[in-house]
Formats: structure tokens, sequence, C-alpha cells
């Protein structure tokens, strides 16, 4: 018995206790047309070609001291990434995205955390503008 203790001692020393991951999350997110008082003033799910920007605000929470990115994404390529750096357990952010009007398709940002795994996406449809 005092053998199994002495290990399980040395065990502890050498690889400390055991850490769970952040479980920080997107409390809320939604593309706008524009932010007003660091809150989105509408909801944008589909968007025609004659706008040319966009933006995308998320609340963040219990992930202070990450820095948080923006990944924006179109036809599978990453067309830009925006890092923020949370410093409290709820942290309001945007970022925005110039469009170009042939940019037309389904448009996705992903939330990444500091050690790069995506906490979640959201997307947009990006429509050819009516005549």
């Amino acid at each position: 018995m005092k053998r199994l203790l002495t290990l399980l001692a040395l065990l502890i020393v050498t690889f400390g206790p055991m850490q769970t991951a952040n479980a920080g999350e997107v409390a809320r997110a939604q593309f706008t047309s524009t932010i007003e008082q660091r809150e989105p003033v509408d909801a944008v799910t589909i968007l025609s070609n004659n706008i040319n920007k966009v933006h995308f605000f998320s609340e963040l929470r219990d992930l202070q001291d990450q820095t948080v990115t923006h990944r924006w994404m179109f036809a599978g390529k990453v067309m830009a990434e925006v890092s923020f750096n949370v410093a409290g357990p709820r942290w309001r952010v945007n970022s925005s995205k110039a469009l170009l009007p042939g940019w037309i398709g389904d448009w996705t940002v992903a939330v990444v955390d500091g050690s790069g795994a995506t906490i979640a996406e959201y997307s947009f449809q990006y429509i050819e503008a009516e005549q």
C-alpha cells in the first residue's frame, strides 16, 4: 500500500493536476448591416450584391486571456482573419468584410479560439441583386 501511495504521489508531482479544456462559447452571434453602441442593429441572413459591406458580431463567454479570431471564408478559401484579445469573461467583438459584387454564394465566419479550434460557424448568402 505504501508503495502504491508513493507511486501516486510521484505521478501527481511529475504531471501535475489534470487540466480541462477551456469551455468558452459564443453566446450570441449574427451578421448585421452595422453596429451601434457595440450591438448589431439587425440580422442579415441574405444580402444582395448591391450592398458591399457586412459586419459580424459575436458575444464571447469564458474565453478571457485568449486571442479569438473571426475567420471569413468564401468558396473554400480564407478571405480574411480578424483577431481579438479577449480581456473578460463576457466580451463583445465585431469585424466587417468589404464584398465585391462577383463574390456570389455562401459566406461563413468561423469563430476560432486561442488553440486554433473552431468554436462555432455562422453563414449568410450573398446573392445577385434584382434588376
